[in-house]
């Protein structure tokens, strides 16, 4: 019982952390300094002591929070402040370090406080932000030098933190400055589980307009599966019913789609081998990788609340990433196993390859590009040498193995798939089409559609990545994400037939194309976002910026393109299997 005793004690005091938010009166706070930048500048971030300011001696030897790769690929340096703080014990009003302004500080600060500087600060995994100064209407830059904390809590926990700014004092040369810091403790009765919902801006995400977009989109689907029905139930039973002679009367109806359908007519090529048929493969792969990545993260995200913790999104996706590469690998190898022919037995390998590399090299390559960028502007949006080797070993250690496991057990496990109709040996001649059946008028008008059903949840996705708010409406996401799903394969569904129509059996990668172009629109709503809607300025914000929404839209493009593409192939499947062929 001593030694229970004993132990029981030993876990208390461990026990009593940051990192299980329990603490005992007389407990040491750490109050941790992450970073500094000009307020419309989200990406231009640089460390806290990169102004200026006056350091205490033993700032120096100052620790470091060591975070996870989620934590560092937010950008964040977490440096333990000199702010001493103890638990549940008021601090009156300390000096932390005194400063005389010379000429070079006075052009710092001035150029700090005219871009709105502003520097974030972590208690107990709770943000605090601050600005560096203000402009009055004399147009003279004032600078902070108080930070006067209240921190309200519940028993051994901490549940809020504020912080205000004052003591502004005139920054000219020769200003003798002294940085001071308060601490007042309160009690309250807010629990820890709801300590969080501060950061919330519920006034913004759940807004009237977010509503009416969803039912919006709902109203889209509804039309989009009633006029695909159409297709199916009434235009097709005609032709079927007249390609067998059957005497079925059709109705001034089905006229208007058209009597003489031509889609019957390249029965012998719309299961052609599509051109650079590997690489079709395997963004097919990494579309449905994406798809489930996506419900994946979604649905943790929902039942996590991932947006409390530092990182705890961008980590998630990492492991969602690893995880999901056996989907990929496994779907690409079963497309290219249906259309496998024995001139080409090792082409499955390419198509593998071209599946592991596609997304991996091509955020390599970018992230490479910003960390360039980001060394040249002395920024701290780095991702260090040690982190970059960690996440290419968990890709070659996790994701690479997976795929290639996935790629064999598709390729094996799929045989060459029986289609509806044979292939014959020359392909057909193409018609020339009409304007409405053109492949490039079906790719830039199917697109539109889909982008529809999701700009307003877009909307709402970037201001909460560019303009510091906490994304937490997981569910209107996954609602939304649905309706993409319906739209796209429904609208696809429609540019497909028209396609057939015209008697052009290139639909596999005119599918994916005219599905995928949702993307092209996200990012040209991007540009019209990014200079209609922020304040953003500068080279270094601009080449993140567009950087992350080219990944960002890189990723939309294949999991859309996939999802029209995946719709067409059951469509197509199913219109041409009730076809008897002499």
């Amino acid at each position: 019982m001593m030694m229970a005793f004993v132990l029981l004690l030993f876990v208390a005091v461990t026990v009593a952390d940051e990192e299980s938010h329990l603490y005992m009166v007389g407990d040491t706070v750490d109050l941790w300094l992450n970073k500094i930048g000009p307020y419309h500048n989200p990406q231009e971030t640089y460390t806290y002591y990169s102004l200026p300011f006056c350091q205490p001696e033993n700032s120096q030897n100052a620790k470091k929070h060591s975070g996870g790769i989620g934590e560092i690929l937010e950008w964040n340096e977490l440096i333990q402040s000199v702010m001493a703080m103890t638990f549940a014990i008021d601090v009156p009003d300390t000096v932390i370090c005194q400063q005389v302004l010379d000429d070079d500080s006075v052009e710092k600060f001035e150029s700090a406080v005219a871009q709105h500087y502003w520097y974030q600060m972590y208690l107990d995994d709770l943000p605090i932000w601050g600005m560096v100064g203000e402009v009055n209407l004399d147009e003279q830059s004032y600078i902070y030098t108080g930070k006067s904390f209240s921190i309200a809590y519940n028993r051994d926990q901490i549940i809020q933190v504020n912080m205000t700014a004052d003591h502004p004092v005139a920054i000219k040369a020769g200003a003798a400055l002294s940085f001071k810091y308060s601490v007042r403790w309160v009690k309250t009765d807010k629990l820890f589980a709801d300590r969080f919902e501060r950061y919330l801006d519920y006034s913004f995400f759940e807004h009237q307009i977010h509503w009416f977009s969803i039912f919006n989109s709902f109203m889209m689907v509804i039309f989009l599966c009633g006029l695909v029905s159409l297709i199916l139930i009434r235009t097709l039973k005609n032709d079927y019913a007249k390609y067998r002679s059957a005497d079925v009367e059709i109705d001034e109806m089905d006229k208007d789609f058209g009597d003489d359908s031509g889609w019957k007519q390249i029965h012998g090529d719309v299961f052609r081998v599509p051109s650079h048929f590997t690489f079709f493969a395997a963004c097919y792969g990494n579309g449905l990788q994406m798809i489930s990545l996506t419900f994946l993260v979604v649905i943790l995200a929902i039942v996590g609340s991932l947006y409390v913790n530092r990182g705890a999104l961008i980590s998630t996706c990492l492991f969602g990433y690893c995880i999901t590469s056996f989907i990929g690998g496994y779907s690409s190898g079963s497309l290219y196993s249906q259309y496998y022919y024995p001139k080409k037995p090792l082409h499955w390998i390419r198509c593998m390859l071209y599946t592991a590399f596609l997304l991996p090299v091509t955020s390599l390559i970018t992230l490479l590009w910003l960390n360039g960028l980001s060394l040249y502007y002395s920024t701290m949006n780095i991702v260090p040498l040690g982190t970059l080797l960690k996440i290419i070993f968990i890709w070659l250690f996790a994701s690479f193995p997976l795929t290639v496991a996935g790629t064999l057990l598709g390729k094996n496990r799929n045989s060459k798939s029986k289609f509806p109709c044979r292939v014959n040996s020359l392909p057909r001649q193409i018609p020339e089409h009409r304007w409405y059946a053109h492949p490039a008028t079906i790719i830039i008008l199917t697109g539109w559609l889909p982008f529809g059903s999701i700009f307003i949840e877009m909307y709402f996705i970037m201001t909460s990545f560019w303009n510091y708010k906490f994304y937490y409406v997981y569910g209107f996401m996954l609602l939304v994400f649905l309706l993409l799903i319906v739209v796209s394969v429904c609208v696809t569904i429609v540019g497909v037939y028209f396609l057939l129509n015209a008697e052009d059996y290139r639909w596999p990668w005119i599918s994916f194309l005219a599905s995928g172009t949702t993307a092209v629109y996200v990012y040209i709503y991007s540009a019209y976002y990014f200079f209609l809607k922020t304040s953003m300025t500068g080279f270094l914000q601009t080449a993140f910026y567009f950087s992350y929404m080219f990944l960002f839209c890189l990723a939309l493009g294949l999991m859309c393109g996939t999802i029209g593409s995946l719709g067409s192939m059951v469509f197509v499947r199913r219109i041409y299997r009730n076809i008897k062929i002499d």
